[in-house]
């Protein structure tokens, strides 16, 4: 097989990494692979192509601030990949984000229409089927079943400042979405799934392929980290986001802080220099790191691990704790509730800040018996490659 993915961005972040395992088992399995992204530069691959350049990314950002007309600039360099589609002559193209300021959408889908390859998209989040925002939550909103506009997340990722052009989005999205002979869905909880088959895109067929994780970086590690940050002898609860914002619940954890005995520790990672100086005492703040090492020490040094996220799909943070023997207390929404069962994840309701640190003060050592080889990345890269055979042999896949 040979195939072509896209994505934002190419071995960083979740959904970068997830394209490079899927790399990486095409190879180990003798087949071709290709990796098209459009922010950072490629980590963990030696067959990708950057789509366009830093004045691509600024245009489309500059339509989306002002006119909230996502994915509409850098038609040019879209133009530039479509050509590298034709001569690289893909069995299968695989999208994941396609939205993220780096492709004209139209430009790619149209094209993309042209070819006639099977088209398997992965979904990370809802932004496919709506009008604007990934998410829509907090606060419920259920416009993306009816046409959108007047779209109370119109300040969310991907941000406008001033016009509300969610109506027509969906509008176009319906149009550039639809009406493909050979496209198939991934999403990595039944929670998503369910939403895909509620909206226009119904009619197409969707495979659940739980994300998965590098068992063999997250494991249960042992480290000096409790002597180095001086804190033996307490209770340390740990939260993990790549962006912390108050998606992530950035607010409950500043304020379950006023909330923590002498003897309790928060520790957030991946928070930004300006969030750190603003932090309480009591919050130990870490910036973002690229040590899959350091990472497996924090969670393993944990007694818990706290995941207040108002909105979420299937985040791999539920994933890296619990490899590394630490128990997940969150909130219940998105895919979360399909990670795992008491005792190993326990659910509050969304904004329960007191019932989030009154499970985790519960905690305490069992005899661990979870089998984490359902989470190996190896197993769902695997899943994945077993939809692509079946494509390229005709079958449709489920629904």
């Amino acid at each position: 097989m040979r195939i072509l993915q896209v994505n934002v961005v190419c071995g960083i972040g979740s959904t970068g990494r997830i394209a490079t395992d899927i790399h990486a088992e095409l190879l180990a399995n003798g087949h071709e692979s290709m990796i098209a992204f459009g922010r950072n530069d490629a980590k963990h691959c030696d067959n990708a192509y950057k789509i366009g350049v830093l004045k691509n990314i600024l245009a489309d950002v500059a339509m989306t601030r002002l006119f909230d007309h996502h994915g509409a600039a850098g038609k040019q360099a879209t133009l530039d990949f479509c050509r590298v589609l034709d001569q690289y002559r893909p069995d299968i193209v695989h999208l994941h984000n396609i939205h993220g300021y780096y492709l004209h959408v139209e430009t790619l889908m149209k094209h993309l229409k042209k070819m006639n390859v099977p088209l398997v998209w992965t979904l990370h989040d809802c932004w496919s089927f709506t009008g604007h925002c990934a998410y829509f939550d907090s606060p419920k909103c259920d416009k993306w079943q009816t046409g959108c506009g007047n779209c109370p997340r119109k300040g969310d990722y991907p941000q406008s400042w001033l016009l509300d052009r969610s109506r027509k989005n969906l509008v176009e999205k319906k149009e550039w979405f639809s009406n493909f002979d050979h496209l198939t869905f991934i999403t990595p909880s039944t929670w998503l799934k369910n939403l895909v088959q509620r909206s226009y895109l119904k009619d197409y067929p969707v495979h659940v392929v739980p994300n998965g994780i590098d068992l063999d970086a997250f494991k249960p590690t042992s480290s000096s980290l409790r002597d180095k940050l001086n804190l033996r002898g307490k209770r340390v609860y740990l939260s993990v986001a790549m962006v912390w914002d108050a998606r992530k619940g950035l607010r409950d954890l500043t304020d379950c802080a006023q909330e923590l005995r002498e003897d309790e520790t928060l520790i957030l990672i991946g928070v930004s220099d300006k969030q750190i100086k603003q932090l309480p005492k009591n919050i130990l703040g870490v910036k973002r790191t690229s040590s899959v090492q350091e990472l497996a020490e924090y969670y393993s040094m944990a007694d818990a691990t706290l995941v207040p996220s108002y909105e979420d799909n299937y985040p791999t943070v539920v994933l890296e704790s619990l490899a590394c023997h630490t128990r997940v207390v969150a909130y219940r929404t998105g895919g979360i509730p399909e990670m795992g069962d008491e005792p190993y994840v326990t659910l509050v309701d969304k904004g329960d800040r007191e019932g989030l640190l009154r499970e985790a003060r519960a905690i305490e050592s069992f005899d661990w018996t979870m089998d984490a080889k359902k989470m190996d990345k190896k197993r769902a890269a695997q899943a994945i490659l077993e939809i692509y055979q079946r494509l390229i042999k005709g079958e449709r896949g489920e629904q």
